[in-house]
Parts: structure tokens; C-alpha cells; sequence
């Protein structure tokens, strides 16, 4: 090899887990190599996270315009140059990229490699020209698109989210696999920005969020005009002509739904091609690589964070993935992964952020002892103003008001839930929530608000009434 180089640290992948990782040990003193086969910034950067929300606030912003008579201002159907909403796109990108340039972490002292990485022993990896020996190696290389198996999906040309930012002009009838998160998001985005959309989900939409809360996004996306197919297969795809056709079963009966384009977003793959696994004895299945809960894999000197070893494949779970890798790499302190109050957002409008258990979930582990709390974001003064009052906040707590989970749906979800994580990962009770001082008007008071019907039945009780007659005559 023409470069043999020694490190304290290796990572392979700079996605933002990776990048994390990578920066805190270079600037903790630890000698630092970053490998990276593709583009720095991962899919976050360059297909997730960062263009689809680029992309949804394009589409608020159209939206915005077709709904301004509800603040007295004329409607306007808005004129959308694809091609320019693209180059936002781009530009959004290109804004964020500095930070997680080869430029910039090569100034904090990390030795970046553009290259494929793949494991030769079980210390030693080769990238390039270049063979690496480190006393801890970390694997965050990410997930891919999955592409399931239809027959003549591969016969026609189909978009995942790596390729659909590239489109200058926009889908005439976009056929969307897949009712999770990125298939909805880019639903309701593309919707709104002048296509016509359907979605094509086989059990439920946002299947893993509570299904009260699910159902008011599920209204608002129909009418945007979405039509939405769930409990249905897809069987086939194939060409009509200069048209997609997707050929699907439900309840028994075949539907033929026809488009111009096809988004594929029927999940996540880990990404685990290259890396020569067993021959660094680690252990691995198609979900991904087996880690324990110090996130180390069946060779201990090597851990795997972020999508590739989580069952939460969110950008924010590989940076907490990180932190637990630091901790553990690089000051030799056991700490271990707690997924009891992983915080997610889907960004549809109205928005939906979740955190701990859903009501159903609640039930099914703790039977009867539960109490459901709920705010309409219709009662909330900050929402009026604003006209907009579609959602609630839905808070589950024990009979007792611990705090074990919440879901809110409306304007700023996801701006919203944070103070819900943190009493749930602190197991606080609902009293806390309902003592804090709510600055008015926000729409932060829909949670103090939801907190404090906890307490209504006993504060509105004859008992409390008969209470408070007595101590009057004092």
C-alpha cells in the first residue's frame, strides 16, 4: 500500500453521525481518519432531511398564496417554476455544505479519505491506496432506498429520494409507494406545488404514530387532493405507453392507477455493501449490524451508529448514537443507549411530532392504567390569529400522571414536542407541565393547557366544591 496510517479512531461514513464523531475526537486530541465513499454530509445532506424540507417549504409558500383570503388578502394560484424550485433546492444544500466539507474537517485535523472503506482484518481497514490501523474503528455508512421486489419495477424508470430532487420539471400525476413519512412528506409537497398525487400504502399511513393524530393528517392530505389507497398491494408495474401504470390489489379487487412518474418509499436498507464484514467479525443481518446497547458490534474495538445498527433511522438518533460512541471510544465510560423517549417529525402540514408511547401502545402494556389528555389547537389564541387551528396535542400518562408519552399534530410540531422529551425521559409527572408559565399567546400553551385537564375532574368536583363553601366562613 502506498499510505499506512495509524489512528486512535477510524470512522467510516461522513453522515452526520460519522461527522459528529469525527470532529469531537480530532478536537479531543484522538488522531482521526474519515472515510467516505461518496458525497460528505451523507443522505441527510444531499437527499433527506435537508432538500425535503427545502422542498415542503417551497410547497408551504405556494400553498400560502392559494389560501391568503382567510386573512383577508385575494386568493392567488401561484405560478411555480419547477426548474427554479429546484435550483432552491440545490442552493439549500450548497449553503449547509461548508460545514461538513473534506476543507473544514481536514482543518480540525481529521485525515479524510474519499474512497470506498472495506474491513482486511479485525483492525484494519484498507480505503484506496491506503491501509488503516486504529485502536477503535466506527461504522456509520447510513441506509439506501429499499426498492422492493414488484415485477417490472425495474422495467420502467422509477424516482427513491436520491433522485427525485432532480427533477427540473415537475410530475404531472406522481405514484407514490410507500405511506411513511417520506412518502407522505413528498406527497403533500409535490401536491401542492401543481402535481397530481396518489398514495399507495399497504397497511396504514404513518402506521407507527398514534392513529387519532394520524387521522387528521390523513385529512387534510385528501383535501389537498391526494387520493390515498391503504390496505393495498401492489402487484405489478409496467409501461402505458409514455405513462407508468402500477397495478395493485385491495380487499381482493384489482385497481389500475396511471402516472407520469413513481416515487419508490417503501423503506430503509442498511448500507453494508463493501465493507467486508466478516472479515473484521462483525455481525450483521439485512436489517443491519447487531451492536449491544454500548453500541459496540461483535468485535468490540468496533461500533456502529446511525441507521446502519438502529431501529430509529432518524439523522438526530445517529448524532445521540455518536455521543454514546464518544463516551464510550474515547473515555472508556460504559454508557448505553436508552430509546425510551426518541422524539420523531413528520413534516406535513399540519405538522406531527410524536415522543414515548402512542395511547394504544400505553394500553396494551399497562391495560386500564392510563389517562389520555387532550388540547385543540382551535382553543389556542396564537392559532386563531393565525387561522391556523387544525390539530391537538394528546398526552398519555399513568392514572398516577407520569408522563409517558405525547403526540402533537398541528402548526410547529416539532418545534412543540421538546419540552414533552424531556419529561418523558425524565418519567416527570403532569404537574410540572401544568405549573410552568405559558408566555401568551403561543401555541406552547396547548400543552400546559392539555396538562392542566389532568387535574379538572378533582378541581371541579361537589368534593372540591363542598371544599371550598366550608373555608369561606373562615
Amino acid at each position: 500500500m502506498k499510505g499506512d496510517v495509524k489512528a486512535d479512531i477510524c470512522v467510516i461514513g461522513a453522515g452526520p453521525g460519522g461527522l459528529s464523531v469525527a470532529a469531537a475526537a480530532s478536537m479531543m486530541g484522538a488522531k482521526t481518519v474519515l472515510i467516505e465513499r461518496h458525497k460528505m454530509g451523507g443522505d441527510c445532506l444531499n437527499y433527506g432531511c435537508v432538500p425535503s424540507k427545502a422542498l415542503i417549504a417551497a410547497s408551504k409558500a405556494a400553498h400560502g398564496m392559494r389560501q391568503a383570503s382567510r386573512f383577508g388578502i385575494k386568493n392567488h394560484e401561484p405560478e411555480v417554476d419547477f426548474a427554479a424550485v429546484r435550483n432552491h433546492v440545490k442552493g439549500v444544500i450548497s449553503a449547509i455544505e461548508p460545514n461538513d466539507s473534506v476543507e473544514r474537517f481536514e482543518g480540525l485535523g481529521v485525515k479524510v479519505i474519499l474512497d470506498q472503506g472495506r474491513f482486511s482484518a479485525p483492525r484494519e481497514v484498507i480505503a484506496g491506496d491506503c491501509r488503516i490501523q486504529a485502536r477503535r474503528f466506527v461504522i456509520a455508512t447510513g441506509s439506501s432506498p429499499l426498492v422492493p421486489p414488484i415485477p417490472g419495477l425495474a422495467d420502467v424508470p422509477f424516482l427513491t429520494n436520491e433522485s427525485i430532487f432532480d427533477l427540473e420539471n415537475g410530475p404531472e400525476h406522481l405514484i407514490v409507494i410507500g405511506g411513511g413519512a417520506i412518502g407522505v412528506e413528498l406527497a403533500q409537497a409535490h401536491r401542492r406545488l401543481g402535481a397530481n398525487v396518489t398514495i399507495v400504502e399497504m397497511f396504514k399511513i404513518l402506521g407507527r404514530n398514534d392513529a387519532e393524530a394520524v387521522n387528521i393528517v390523513r385529512k387534510q392530505l385528501i383535501e389537498d387532493g391526494i387520493t390515498i389507497h391503504e390496505d393495498t398491494i401492489v402487484k405489478s408495474v409496467e409501461r402505458s405507453g409514455e405513462r407508468i401504470s402500477v397495478i395493485t390489489e385491495s380487499d381482493g379487487k384489482p385497481l389500475r392507477i396511471d402516472g407520469s412518474h413513481i416515487l419508490v418509499a417503501a423503506g430503509r436498507s442498511a448500507n453494508l455493501d463493501g465493507l467486508n464484514l466478516d472479515a473484521a467479525g462483525v455481525q450483521y443481518s439485512p436489517k443491519g449490524i447487531d451492536v449491544d446497547a454500548r453500541l459496540r458490534t461483535t468485535n468490540k474495538k468496533i461500533f456502529a451508529i446511525g441507521d446502519v445498527a438502529s431501529p430509529y433511522q432518524f439523522t438526530h438518533m445517529a448524532g445521540y448514537h455518536a455521543g454514546i460512541v464518544i463516551r464510550n471510544a474515547l473515555f472508556m465510560l460504559p454508557a448505553k443507549v436508552n430509546y425510551a423517549a426518541v422524539p420523531w417529525v413528520t413534516f406535513t402540514d399540519p405538522e406531527f411530532a410524536h415522543v414515548g408511547l402512542t395511547e394504544d401502545q400505553s394500553r396494551k402494556k399497562f391495560s386500564d392504567d392510563l389517562r389520555v389528555l387532550r388540547w385543540p389547537f382551535a382553543e389556542n389564541d396564537r392559532a386563531q390569529a393565525e387561522r391556523n387551528i387544525t390539530g391537538m396535542i394528546k398526552v398519555v400518562t399513568s392514572r398516577r400522571g407520569r408522563i409517558r408519552g405525547a403526540s402533537i399534530v398541528g402548526p410547529h410540531a416539532g418545534e412543540l414536542i421538546l419540552p414533552w422529551v424531556l419529561a418523558t425521559s425524565s418519567h416527570e409527572k403532569i404537574g410540572k407541565m401544568a405549573s410552568l408559565i405559558a408566555p401568551y399567546p403561543t401555541l406552547s400553551e396547548v400543552g400546559k393547557k392539555a396538562a392542566g385537564t389532568y387535574f379538572t375532574p378533582s378541581l371541579f368536583s361537589e368534593r372540591t366544591k363542598r371544599l371550598v363553601k366550608f373555608l369561606q366562613h373562615f
